[in-house]
């Protein structure tokens, strides 16, 4: 019961819990500043963890332990502003008066300062410190939680420092349970809050012994460590949403300088955190310590709870009967187990059977189609849609010199002369499979195949490898490739059906026949240089038709101005001959006077650019000179005049 003050005859020096304040604020004092230092100190182990191995569990395994400590921290350190008041009440300290009334602040900005403090002081009176720091404790477990929260952490093994950190876990949960039991077996007369301290205390030695058994099971190949250790945060994170939440709703409450405190940093979640677990009644002496409500003298909750164990078993019986009623898909079948003995095969609809563990159903495909294809790469990629219109996916290439995660290296045989020898090709062949629709199919392909793909996968690769040995490339390529997936459709099928496997292929089909990538780029090298090589063999082709043709272009020229000389100087031999003879036949017809005419025709000719005028005194008679007609002459350019010389027989 708390304690006020302001009541009159209101004596504290005889309550057990105040004459022990003080040495109790001390020994919390002490447990805050060791546990707060422990959580410190498991904070910047993680923040290098962090740094150097991101992926592991390490900093998401100390972050929690830490919020757990904090927890616990924050806990006492609330139980401490309690004990601190209690000690202050029992023991006050008296007030020193000032007698000199204080300065008051010079300019503007000391008195906005001292407007500014005094409000905050007032506003820190109103909310008070420990309501702060309750909701300050609470943001940071938080916070913490919430940075190393990720599920989707990898599993790997830790090594030794897994066994050292799961040792130290141990010893730090076994000194924190010889704490609980300490603060459990105090009496709430000395210390109404050593209670809620033991079970808070729960919550840390809980979360050390799952993180040590987390160390302790960790591995590269177990999973399940990973997560509990990020899973451990749930049970500190919630107790600090229900501090935040009792910090926040402390404001509405008011405060009473003269009324004993009570310890705000109670929990709900770690009140049922006991043996046995008793939520209800938890939650009974909250309502009636809170609201006064008291269940117990309603009737209706004492029928409820004498009625519960009954109900709740009724409530279990039927659900059990239940079991016994199966729902079959339309696109699957049930395969009834009565007693672990396959009896029927249910198809799609209701079914009714005997409950579990005395009957269970199986569910078989009925009718799905698959399509396998023989070869998948280690981690094959997710299944994307890509649209319609959009860019064609990188699935869709068939070019050789591209990998292909559904290739399949073969080995077939090569013949080059009478050398026999072998060659390797990529080819993508796939099968679509479904279950046998007959019941007989669906169980043998429940009970004597384990994994159907996988099996498939294998009698096909063993059937391919045995049938191409015995192919060519020529062959695979031309007139095989036609009966090729049929006939390796019939070999699987005949081999899934001696092994009774309950599974029917529908069809194989053979996407591409290939060499392999490397072989594929290397031919492109050599088909490049074959190129490049006739190339340079046509363009020296070019080179010497064009010289050639130059020469015989050269030739023909010389030949035929050698006879267009030839022809030349032939007519002009011919022409000088004809003229020769005619000359002669004119000689000897004009005689002397042929000669004369010739004579003055080449005197003409040589004097062609002059004007003259020949006068020859032969002309006419000797009596008789010759007459001048100077009608056709004009006169010389120079004035002066012109004086002729007369020879005979000539004239100028």
């Amino acid at each position: 019961m708390q304690v006020d003050l302001e009541l009159e005859g209101t004596q504290v020096a005889g309550l057990p819990r105040f004459q022990q304040a003080a040495a109790q604020g001390r020994w919390l004092r002490r447990w805050v500043l060791g546990l707060g230092g422990l959580a410190g100190a498991g904070w910047v182990l993680a923040c290098f963890a962090g740094l150097f191995a991101p992926q592991s569990l390490w900093p998401a395994l100390l972050v929690n332990q830490s919020a757990a400590l904090l927890v616990l921290v924050a806990g006492m350190q609330s139980a401490r502003w309690v004990t601190e008041w209690r000690a202050r009440v029992l023991n006050p300290v008296a007030a020193v008066l000032v007698a000199q009334e204080p300065s008051a602040p010079q300019g503007w900005y000391e008195r906005l300062l001292d407007r500014m403090s005094q409000r905050s002081l007032h506003l820190l009176g109103q909310i008070g410190a420990a309501t702060l720091w309750l909701g300050a404790w609470a943001l940071l477990i938080l916070f913490s939680i919430e940075q190393v929260w990720n599920l989707a952490l990898p599993a790997a093994a830790v090594g030794l420092s897994a066994t050292v950190g799961a040792a130290i876990a141990l010893l730090l949960a076994f000194g924190l349970l010889v704490l609980e039991r300490q603060l459990a077996q105090e009496n709430p007369t000395q210390w109404p809050e050593a209670g809620t301290l033991a079970q808070l205390t729960r919550v840390a030695i809980i979360s050390l012994v799952l993180g040590a058994v987390c160390l302790l099971f960790a591995s590269d190949s177990t999973l399940w460590p990973v997560r509990l250790t990020v899973l451990i945060g749930i049970l500190p994170g919630l107790v600090a949403l229900e501090f935040l939440l009792r910090a926040v709703l402390s404001l509405f409450s008011p405060r009473r300088e003269q009324l004993e405190p009570s310890l705000l940093a109670r929990s709900f979640i770690a009140d049922v955190l006991r043996w046995p677990p008793r939520p209800l009644l938890a939650l009974q002496h909250e309502l009636h310590n809170r609201f006064g409500i008291d269940l117990r003298q309603i009737w209706a909750f004492s029928y409820m709870r004498r009625a519960f164990l009954p109900v709740l078993a009724l409530v279990a019986v039927v659900g059990w009967l239940l079991t016994g009623i199966h729902e079959i898909p339309l696109q699957s079948r049930g395969i009834y187990e009565r007693f672990g003995k396959p009896v029927q095969v249910f198809g799609p609809g209701l079914h009714a059977g005997l409950p579990w563990p005395l009957g269970r159903v199986l569910n078989v495909e009925n009718g799905v189609v698959h399509e396998l294809a023989t070869s998948v790469g280690e981690n094959p990629a997710p299944v994307q849609l890509d649209p319609a219109e959009g860019p064609a996916p990188l699935s869709a290439n068939r070019l050789w010199d591209a990998s292909h995660v559904n290739d399949k290296s073969q080995v077939i045989a090569s013949s080059r002369g009478d050398q026999q020898s072998f060659q390797i090709v990529n080819m993508d062949v796939r099968f679509v499979y479904r279950i046998g629709l007959t019941d007989q199919a669906a169980l043998a392909a429940t009970y004597n195949t384990a994994d159907v793909p996988t099996l498939i996968r294998s009698t096909a690769s063993r059937i391919l490898v045995h049938d191409f040995a015995s192919r060519t490339l020529d062959g695979l390529l031309g007139q095989d490739r036609v009966g090729l997936g049929e006939e390796i459709g019939q070999a699987v099928q005949s081999d899934l059906q001696k092994l009774d496997s309950g599974v029917e292929i529908l069809a194989t089909v053979v996407e591409a026949i290939h060499p392999p990538a490397g072989a594929a780029n290397a031919y492109h090298s050599v088909q490049a240089a074959q190129i490049g090589a006739q190339a340079l063999i046509s363009r020296e082709r070019g080179a010497a038709a064009q010289a050639s043709n130059q020469a015989q272009l050269q030739a023909s020229l010389a030949q035929d101005q050698a006879s267009a000389n030839a022809r030349e100087t032939k007519a002009t031999a011919r022409a000088a001959d004809l003229k020769f003879s005619a000359e002669q036949k004119a000689y000897a017809s004009a005689g002397q006077a042929f000669v004369l005419e010739q004579y003055l025709s080449q005197l003409s000719q040589g004097l062609s650019n002059a004007k003259l005028l020949i006068l020859d005194h032969r002309l006419g008679g000797s009596s008789n000179a010759p007459t001048i007609d100077l009608r056709t002459f004009t006169l010389p350019a120079d004035p002066t005049p012109a004086r002729t010389t007369a020879q005979p027989g000539v004239a100028h």
